[in-house]
């Protein structure tokens, strides 16, 4: 990545230098430029099917896990070598979901689909 320490960050039409990075650019955060926490979920499941994933995405989006938790939309997910999901086959995935309140692990038949059990394995705050 380039080094933008010494350069400009906003020059006026006239061509002055307006405003420019300031010092708390290398600060390094948990955090995200997207709207909302994003919470990395594993999901495992022996053999999950595209029909156990439906039912799992219907219940983040309705928030339904317990009374605690809020909707929330899956903005990526994936397997940890990188591997594609299998029907039938695939045995963990990673959810990455974006929400604006929370999402709890649900230890045994996690959104109602029995067998699947979920951890929260990070979080990344909205960056404010």
């Amino acid at each position: 990545m380039a080094d933008l320490s010494s350069l400009a960050q906003t020059v006026t039409n006239a061509g002055a230098t307006q405003s420019v990075l300031t010092s708390n650019y290398n600060k390094m955060s948990k955090s995200t430029g997207l709207g909302g926490k994003i919470y990395v979920v594993k999901l495992a499941l022996s053999n999950m099917t595209d029909a156990n994933l439906v039912t799992i995405r219907q219940g983040i989006e309705a928030g339904n896990v317990n009374a605690s938790d809020d909707a929330g939309v899956i903005v990526g997910m994936g397997t940890a070598d990188g591997s594609a999901f299998e029907s039938g086959v695939t045995d963990v995935l990673f959810l990455h979901i974006q929400t604006t309140g929370t999402i709890t692990a649900d230890g045994s038949n996690a959104y109602g689909v029995t067998g699947a059990v979920t951890t929260i394995e990070h979080i990344v705050e909205p960056k404010l």
